[in-house]
This record gives structure tokens, C-alpha cells and sequence, in this order.
């Protein structure tokens, strides 16, 4: 590998993910990989230009790099929005242009923007007038949108997007069904078509492009590689989190982590206990580390204290070390 390469700040990042990824998950995933982009959960402009901004863009700075993801499509709030991201200290603005949702669809915004190619391109145009070059302003996309299954429909949504001065595109190899599908069946059932974005890689070899869906293992991530510029992923750094600890040193040129699930471990209870003197429950942070374990002998016992419902007023340090006892516990059973 390469120094230039490494040192992309695209090569391999965690999906933005509705209800998962907000600044607790976050703040988790950063104990397993150093390098990794991270990125917010959707946030919708009107909750930044009329919301309270606080609550939807504080972060801890240990989180970085970290993009906030915006829904929107007004070009003058996505500006407003864009100048409170750089306010706030985000290392990028990524347009949310994939979320095929129908309460997203009725705020005119997500996958439906793929069809208005020029709004989008007005609306990155917004941000980059308002911010400069600032921080990179990206947009997050599918390869198409219902039946159109046309390689020219991408070409002409990424280079249209481009003239509002956005050089970096993240593509979802799906289609997004809008109609006839949920969320969860358009991760699943429209088919991945990854050379369609790694056609898009050779026809704007000037624009970095990001490949996500359906990545699961370090192969995988290494074929995508060699292809295209980048990689994201999304459940499957969520529900298999110690795979992120092998990142750096696999595909970043770190060395190999020194970190175990034990050490991590502490660390979230340290950060458990600090949001607590600030009024977070604990529950709010573990919910995320569930899978910490998995895989392990006794992480089915540890996950079920973490998220026992009866044990969610109990102090942070009460609560992790219930887990690990019961935890260790399955170990002895299983050594006698």
C-alpha cells in the first residue's frame, strides 16, 4: 500500500445508519479503528435551520473524522446547514441522495434527488459558496432508481453533480425501489451491480468514488480496492464491531492493534461514566457494544445483561461489571 492511499480519507468508512450510528456508536467505533471515516446519522435540514442544532450536531472531539449527513434538497438551507457543519468542527458534508424511504420521499429529498440531477448540483453549489473549500461536500447515492436499470442514468447524475463542484461520490450499488419496497428489503432486494460503479470510476477518473453494499469481509474490501477509491460499510461494521479493530493495520498501513474487547471495553465504561454526569444513561451507549463480543464464549450472557430492560437505572460501573461476570462465568462453566 501505498502512502497516498492510506492516507485517503475515503479508503474505508462506516455508513451513515438511521437510528445506529449516532454519537455514542460513534464514539465506540472509534475505539476499534483510528483511521476509518465516520458518519452521522441522517440529519434533515429544517431540524438544523428550525430544531435545535445542539442536540442533532454536538460530537466529541474524539470521534474525528467525522462527516455530518444531511437530508435536504432547498439549496439555501443545505447552505445554512453546510456553514453550522463547519461551525461545528465536521470534517465533511455528505448529501443524502440514497435513502429510498417514503417519509423521506415526502420531504423531496433521498433517492427521489437522483431524478433531479440539477437540484442536486444547485444545492452542492449552495454549500461550496457558503463554506468555500472549507471541508469536502460529498453526495451519497444509488446506481438508479426503480426499474431504470440504465449505466447512463448514474453517468449523467454523477457528472451533473460534479459541475456543482462536488468531486466525491459514495454509490450504493442498488437501485432504490421507491415504490413496493421498505428500507430494509431495498438493502436486500435490488440486486448489487458493483461494475456499474466501478464503470463510473473509469469514465470520471478525476472524482474519487466510494463503493458501498453488501461488503462484508477484508476480500471483499480489497477487490473493491482495486477498482475503485474507496470502501463503506454499513451493518456489517455494526453487528460484527470487532472487525473494525483489524482496519488499520489491514488496509491503512498502522500497525497491529494492541486493543482486546477488555480494553475497549474499559474505555467505553469510562466515556458510560462521563455521560452519565451529564444525564445519559447508560443504555444509550451499550446498545451499540452488543456485539462487542460476538462470536466469543459467553457473549450471549454478556449482551443479555447489557440490554435487560430491568437494568437500565443501574450505574455504569454496576452494569459492565454485572456483564463481565456473567461473561466470565460462561468461561469457568465451560473450563470445568
Amino acid at each position: 500500500m501505498n502512502a497516498s492511499a492510506s492516507h485517503n480519507p475515503w479508503r474505508l468508512t462506516v455508513a451513515p445508519m438511521l437510528d445506529w450510528t449516532d454519537r455514542h456508536c460513534r464514539y465506540f467505533h472509534r475505539q476499534l479503528s483510528r483511521h476509518a471515516r465516520l458518519y452521522t446519522e441522517m440529519v434533515t435540514t429544517g431540524a438544523l435551520v428550525h430544531g435545535d442544532q445542539s442536540r442533532h450536531l454536538d460530537f466529541c472531539a474524539e470521534e474525528h473524522p467525522v462527516a455530518l449527513q444531511l437530508g435536504g434538497s432547498e439549496p439555501a438551507d443545505l447552505a445554512t446547514s453546510a456553514k453550522l457543519a463547519q461551525r461545528w468542527g465536521y470534517a465533511e458534508i455528505n448529501l443524502n441522495c440514497g435513502c429510498p424511504s417514503e417519509r423521506v420521499q415526502r420531504g423531496a429529498f433521498g433517492a427521489c434527488l437522483m431524478a433531479e440531477a440539477a437540484l442536486v448540483r444547485d444545492g452542492v453549489a449552495a454549500m461550496r459558496d457558503a463554506i468555500g473549500h472549507a471541508l469536502p461536500v460529498t453526495v451519497k447515492h444509488r446506481i438508479g432508481i426503480d426499474r431504470t436499470e440504465s449505466y447512463a442514468f448514474v453517468r449523467d447524475f454523477v457528472g451533473t453533480v460534479a459541475e456543482g463542484g462536488c468531486s466525491v461520490f459514495i454509490v450504493h450499488a442498488r437501485n432504490a425501489w421507491l415504490q413496493g419496497l421498505s428500507p430494509k428489503d431495498n438493502r436486500e432486494i435490488p440486486p448489487l451491480r458493483y461494475e456499474l460503479v466501478y464503470q463510473l470510476k473509469r469514465e470520471f477518473p478525476g472524482l474519487t468514488i466510494v463503493l458501498n453494499g453488501g461488503v462484508k469481509s477484508d476480500a471483499d474490501v480489497r477487490q473493491h480496492l482495486a477498482h475503485v477509491d474507496g470502501v463503506m460499510i454499513g451493518r456489517e461494521a455494526y453487528q460484527r464491531p470487532w472487525w473494525l479493530a483489524s482496519w488499520d493495520a489491514e488496509h491503512f498501513g498502522a500497525g497491529l492493534t494492541q486493543d482486546t474487547p477488555e480494553s475497549v471495553e474499559d474505555r467505553m465504561l469510562s466515556y458510560a461514566r462521563s455521560m452519565a454526569a451529564q444525564g445519559t444513561p447508560a443504555f444509550a451507549i451499550t446498545r451499540h457494544m452488543l456485539n462487542l463480543w460476538k462470536g466469543a464464549p459467553g457473549a450471549r450472557l454478556w449482551r443479555q445483561v447489557l440490554s435487560d430492560p430491568a437494568l437500565r437505572k443501574l450505574e455504569p460501573a454496576d452494569l459492565f461489571r454485572r456483564a463481565t461476570q456473567a461473561r466470565q462465568a460462561a468461561l469457568l462453566t465451560l473450563a470445568g
